[in-house]
């Protein structure tokens, strides 16, 4: 009696669990399907009648497509700048950890990672605005990196730690240079960690919404987290377009998300755990 109570109450649990995170799923689809009056007279209920036309408007309405094709080019950018430039440095301070200066530097993205974004939001503004990076796709990509930075480099550096030197030993006596053999040997062993960093990666630049509202304040280059401003007015919310934009900008990422989700866990394990 008493494991059947256990079992009951974990199922419970979990059961509870999973309604918490499904929930925000179903009150955005069902929302996105609903006319203004109908929410407002049933609430969370299903609709009774479907409104397209909620996706359409959302659309013309907050030049969606342009919002995406911004939040597709510096989300993948900044994913392969940071895929590239982590590994290779985190290749170097796990193959230096007894130079002192390598240490240091390894300490140095440790510490940056609990560096806030409102801490350096002003002088970021000042700096950006002096380079002319300010509402550029090129500013944005450039300062997403700089904040994802430090993390990747930290999960990177503990999985290489777990990769045995003695399989690049072989290259370097066949005269692979340093540079080689970490292309041709160590990378390819990277690939669970890189995997996992890709989608992480990928949520965050696609879902950012601080550094892209101090930096893309023009409609050419605003993202899809910036579109929602134009449903919430000083006078009036149309809630029902705002949620219908917002199903539509979460079926790329989680198409993304369920193709590369068994990456995920294990890969960031593998890294930190040995970090």
């Amino acid at each position: 009696m008493s494991r059947q109570i256990k079992t009951g109450a974990a199922f419970l649990l979990k059961l509870v669990v999973v309604c918490l995170f499904i929930a925000p799923f179903y009150i955005a689809v069902v929302y996105a399907l609903k006319s203004p009056e109908e929410t407002i007279a049933t609430g969370l209920a299903l609709p009774t009648q479907i409104h397209w036309e909620n996706f359409t408007e959302a659309i013309e309405v907050s030049n969606f497509w342009i919002a995406t094709k911004n939040s597709l080019i510096v989300t993948v950018c900044s994913v392969v700048i940071l895929m590239v430039i982590c590994s290779m440095a985190a290749y170097v301070i796990a193959r230096n950890q007894k130079s002192k200066v390598y240490q240091s530097l390894y300490y140095i993205f440790l510490a940056a990672i609990l560096l806030p974004f409102q801490v350096v939001m002003l002088p970021l503004y000042v700096q950006l605005k002096e380079f002319g990076l300010m509402n550029s796709r090129i500013g944005l990509i450039l300062t997403v990196c700089g904040f994802q930075l430090a993390y990747n480099v930290f999960v990177y550096v503990g999985f290489v730690k777990s990769i045995s030197p003695e399989i690049e030993e072989a290259a370097f006596i066949d005269g692979a240079g340093k540079f080689k053999t970490f292309w041709l040997i160590v990378f390819p062993l990277m690939k669970p960690i890189i995997s996992s960093t890709l989608i992480l990666n990928a949520l965050a630049v696609w879902n950012d919404f601080q550094i892209a509202l101090i930096i893309a304040q023009t409609p050419e280059v605003r993202t899809i987290p910036l579109t929602q401003f134009f449903f919430f007015g000083q006078y009036s919310i149309r809630l029902n377009m705002a949620f219908a934009a917002f199903v539509l900008a979460m079926v790329p990422i989680i198409i993304l998300y369920f193709i590369m989700q068994k990456y995920i866990i294990g890969g960031v394990m593998a890294g930190a755990v040995k970090g």
